[in-house]
């Protein structure tokens, strides 16, 4: 569990808001979000205003950019898409909110289609929806933008 959050309340409400774009938040999809909201180890009211964030339809807001790396805007963008596809179906209303919290985090849509690439590979090693690989994604992801940085050097 992390000491520091990394990715702040307004990340997970946004990605409860992704949920709900097309009217249901999955179960499996708010487990997800709460799961990971532990894992950044945020403290107990918010993440209790999350929790809550789960239970309600939402809608995206501010989201603070501020202290995010790239590596951790195209994490919040990647769970996000999965979080869309885990009912097997992506309806026009979650793909906007997809495009619309790529927007907020200022992820352009080459670096999206490479994160949902990444995304699907990983997801198609777990054995349920609840059990996609959380640590997994973020390592792959932060591999491929090293290889990026790395080829960019030269």
């Amino acid at each position: 569990m992390a000491t520091h959050p990394l990715l702040g309340r307004d990340v997970y409400l946004a990605l409860a808001a992704v949920g709900w774009a097309d009217g249901t938040l999955t179960q499996e999809a708010a487990d997800a979000i709460m799961r990971t909201a532990l894992e950044e180890g945020l403290d107990l009211d918010t993440v209790a205003e999350i929790e809550e964030a789960t239970k309600h339809p939402q809608t995206i807001a501010f989201i603070d950019r501020l202290k995010m790396s790239k590596s951790d805007r195209l994490y919040v963008y990647a769970v996000a898409s999965w979080i869309t596809q885990l009912d097997g179906k992506v309806t026009a209303n979650e793909q906007a909110a997809l495009e619309k919290l790529a927007t907020a985090l200022n992820v352009p849509a080459a670096p999206r289609a490479h994160a949902d690439e990444i995304m699907r590979e990983v997801a198609a090693h777990g054995d349920r929806p609840d059990r996609f690989d959380l640590i997994g994604l973020r390592r792959r992801l932060d591999e491929e933008l090293e290889r990026a940085r790395a080829a960019r050097r030269g």
